[in-house]
């Protein structure tokens, strides 16, 4: 007797266990639903022109920053190496290396909350200068290293015309809730 009501027992615990496994799954399930669905009701093109609008009078757009591609796993641009983002010496600037690769990341994060409800800031900013660029165009692209509920990770590679390695950056960015 007592053997069959700690199997009972079991069994219920079991089946709660089963119970909040499903209930939190549904959970999960409508949080991803309610979560940014801009990706899904937009085009890539009307998605781009979104981050256009986002970007009217920043720096990105004094710059000379155009987005390429846009998704919520990558984000790619441009940037021109000319007068705005080169540095005495005739280069490309580090800085504009660093606001490129800020950019990015957080369009990229920008486009993973649910905006405008929620939105990212920048926490921190690395970057690792290994070649320079002298004119043309410096590609980048921002791939997730980790989209947490309150964190992300934007790991970002900007090239030159020639698919050399210029800089490597890595972005942490946290989420805030709007007021």
């Amino acid at each position: 007797m007592l053997k069959k009501a700690h199997e009972n027992r079991r069994d219920v615990t079991h089946t709660k266990t089963q119970n909040n496994k499903l209930k939190m799954t549904m959970k999960n399930h409508r949080k991803i639903e309610k979560m940014n669905t801009m990706e899904k009701r937009m085009t890539e093109n009307e998605l781009i022109q979104f981050i256009q609008k986002l970007e009217k009078n920043t720096l990105a757009e004094n710059i000379g920053i155009v987005i390429t591609k846009a998704s919520k796993e990558k984000i790619e641009g441009k940037m021109p190496v000319d007068g705005r983002t080169k540095q005495p010496l005739g280069t490309l600037h580090g800085g504009a290396s660093v606001a490129f690769a800020e950019t990015l990341g957080s369009i990229a994060g920008t486009i993973n909350v649910n905006y405008p409800e929620e939105f990212v800031v920048g926490v921190e900013i690395n970057a690792n200068h290994i070649k320079s660029a002298k004119s043309g165009w410096v590609y980048g692209v921002a791939e997730p290293s980790h989209i947490g509920k309150r964190t992300h990770v934007w790991d970002i590679r900007i090239t030159n015309d020639q698919d050399q390695l210029v800089c490597v950056s890595r972005m942490t960015l946290a989420v805030m809730k709007s007021s």
